[in-house]
């Protein structure tokens, strides 16, 4: 993708020190023996374009004693373009923060979006949701919950960390019991991410070092076995990222970039020397010859003709024939439910089973994850919102038809029940204003993603009522709106 920057302004991501980069082109360096044993590392590397990252390996020096220096270090460069407005360049050397932003802003979010989705999306929301464009509103976040997510995932990797520290293994033995129940109404470590993260890969990898070194630690332990075995390697999602330009190269330096992306070997460095994408890019088209100028233009005429006659094609939005894939709140079915009967689970140490009256003829069966919160004596007869247009399925051989919505923090250590207005009865539907659609079928909903599309802006305000974009819920005859046990404020729902 081309992106022109008549007007540049620097960048801002949470979780990176507040790191300000006003560049798409940064140079890593780092030892050999960094590189051979940090796997994240190198896939990051990979995914990455060559055209907007350098890299150069080098191997450790020796030192006095025999022990030798590792070096690591990521510099973010300013273009060549308006010198006079660009800022020193930026230097990191830690090593999460290093990994965060380069998936972040300093190669303009190329590693958070599809296929990657590195930062689940939530640093490119954050920028305003542009993918590379600098725009004035870019340290502005346009989503609380974007803000929470991204501090989530710089929390798992410091997690991630301290367990690749530990020498002894005792860390991850006393983290898997807690991360199992943590999984256990959960698809990935951060909540609305429609991929793993920075944060999933980081953890199984460090899990993964240490239990090749003990045994059967990872055994019994069901939903740290199924998201270890559902993320795929950082590498398998992977793939050549956008590649951006200031728009005043010349046509025959962007054909040879792309020509060079294309060539770019799956390794991603070469010991000692710089990528050799990035130096035919930064050295221009001087081997193209004009038979392959030619093809080049030939090409770009031809895509311009379909994409023309594509769109005469297209229906006339205008005319209201155009479809539209928008949704809102009242596509999900959240209703008020009362627990009729609740009971530990049987193998599940973190799950209570629960029999919940939701207006229906019988009441429905749903897991949830509420034992680290909840004593069982206090869970019988609560009012509670249920989601209940999601397809019934087995949490841990139990079977859950419907999710109980509660308010919690980033990183889930503390969850509150949300109670419904005294007048409500189960069964009541839960509205926000003139959201008043029709729920969706649970098998649409699923196949649509429609929750990780909602739940994003589904949220608790400063009064601890639950909204959505800023619009109240409302149930009963009064009116009144449903609120967090302890007003729990500014907080996720889901």
């Amino acid at each position: 993708s081309r992106r022109r920057h008549k007007k540049r302004k620097s960048v801002t991501m949470v979780g990176t020190s507040n790191v300000a980069s006003d560049a798409a082109r940064a140079t890593l360096t780092v030892s050999t023996t960094i590189l051979e044993k940090d796997q994240l590392l190198r896939e990051v590397i990979a995914a990455a374009s060559p055209l907007q990252l350098t890299v150069i390996e080098k191997s450790p020096p020796k030192k006095k004693g025999g022990a030798g220096g590792e070096e690591l270090k990521l510099v973010l460069v300013g273009s060549e373009v308006n010198l006079s407005s660009i800022p020193p360049p930026v230097e990191l050397t830690q090593r999460n923060a290093i990994l965060r932003s380069l998936c972040g802003p300093a190669l303009h979010y190329a590693l958070d979006h599809g296929p990657n989705y590195f930062l689940g999306g939530h640093a490119l929301s954050l920028s305003g949701g542009t993918g590379g464009g600098l725009e004035d509103n870019m340290a502005v976040p346009s989503s609380a919950s974007s803000a929470l997510a991204l501090a989530g995932i710089s929390s798992w990797m410091s997690v991630a960390s301290s367990i690749r520290e530990d020498a002894t293994g005792e860390s991850v033995k006393d983290l898997l019991p807690k991360l199992d129940a943590y999984l256990a109404t959960r698809s990935f470590l951060v909540p609305n991410s429609p991929k793993a993260t920075l944060a999933d890969y980081d953890l199984i990898y460090a899990i993964a070092e240490k239990a090749a070194g003990a045994e059967n630690i990872l055994d019994g332990l069901v939903n740290v076995n199924r998201w270890m075995s559902s993320s795929p390697s950082a590498s398998v999602v992977a793939s050549i990222s956008p590649v951006f330009f200031y728009g005043d190269e010349p046509e025959e330096v962007l054909a040879a970039a792309a020509a060079a992306v294309s060539a770019a070997p799956a390794k991603a460095v070469s010991k000692g020397q710089e990528k050799p994408a990035a130096k035919a890019a930064a050295g221009g088209a001087g081997g193209l010859t004009e038979e392959q100028k030619k093809a080049a233009a030939d090409k770009r005429a031809k895509k311009a003709n379909e994409k023309a006659a594509k769109k005469a094609k297209q229906p006339n939005a205008k005319a209201g024939n155009a479809p539209t894939d928008e949704i809102d709140i009242s596509a999900l079915d959240i209703r008020v439910g009362k627990i009729v009967k609740v009971w530990k689970h049987e193998t599940a140490e973190k799950l209570y089973c629960e029999s919940i009256d939701v207006g229906e003829k019988e009441p429905r069966s749903i897991a949830s994850g509420l034992r680290p919160f909840y004593e069982l004596d206090g869970m019988e007869n609560k009012m509670v919102l249920v989601l209940c247009n999601l397809k019934a399925r087995n949490l841990v051989g139990f079977p859950s038809h419907g999710m109980v919505l509660c308010a919690s923090n980033a990183d889930h250590t503390k969850v509150k029940l949300i109670a419904p207005p005294a007048d409500a009865k189960p069964g009541d539907r839960i509205m926000f204003g003139d959201f008043k659609g029709k729920p969706e079928a649970e098998n649409k909903v699923g196949k649509k993603k429609m929750l990780e599309k909602l739940l994003p802006d589904l949220k608790t305000n400063a009064d601890g009522a639950v909204v959505w974009k800023g619009v109240i819920s409302k149930v009963g005859e009064s009116g009144a709106a449903c609120i967090a046990e302890e007003k729990m404020a500014d907080a996720l729902v889901g």
